[in-house]
């Protein structure tokens, strides 16, 4: 029996549940990516176009959820900034809904009120709180002061 319950964990821990998160402007330029298994650069591009073009002919009133070939984006809408997840079946899309949320509510937290020029001039500290959030394609934390906690300590060294 403990062989058995080995095995089916071990079988979870390759399985990613999160392939990827964007962020992206109204005009479809990328601001941030972050792919949580081995998409090929020449890939990538093509890959980010379509999810955009999926997300972006979408009028408000339709459903954040999509189904696009192996698997299925989840996106919302911030002022002039989309966050796009591509997740896979399995996956719950309305965790990955709040998630996104969540996201948006760590970055306002930390920028005070987050926008696109934020993101592009401080990309790494983005980074950072995506890798507090996800790990290898796992939501491994969600409360916003331990997500905030690396860079209140690289903020106090930096102004110490």
């Amino acid at each position: 029996m403990r062989r058995v319950e080995l095995c089916c964990v071990n079988c979870w821990r390759n399985v990613r549940m999160i392939k990827f998160v964007l962020m992206v402007n109204q005009q479809g330029q990328t601001r941030l990516s972050k792919y949580y298994e081995p998409v090929e650069l020449s890939r990538r591009a093509a890959l980010e176009a379509v999810a955009v073009r999926c997300c972006l002919s979408r009028s408000k009133h339709q459903c954040s959820f999509v189904e696009y070939k192996d698997f299925k984006l989840v996106y919302r809408q911030y002022a002039a900034l989309y966050v796009v997840v591509g997740i896979t079946h399995s996956e719950n899309e309305l965790s990955i809904y709040e998630l996104i949320q969540n996201f948006v509510e760590v970055l306002d937290k930390y920028f005070s009120r987050v926008s696109e020029l934020d993101i592009m001039f401080n990309l790494d500290s983005v980074h950072i709180i995506l890798d507090e959030m996800i790990q290898n394609g796992h939501i491994v934390e969600t409360n916003k002061s331990r997500i905030l906690a690396p860079l209140t300590a690289i903020d106090k060294m930096a102004d110490g």
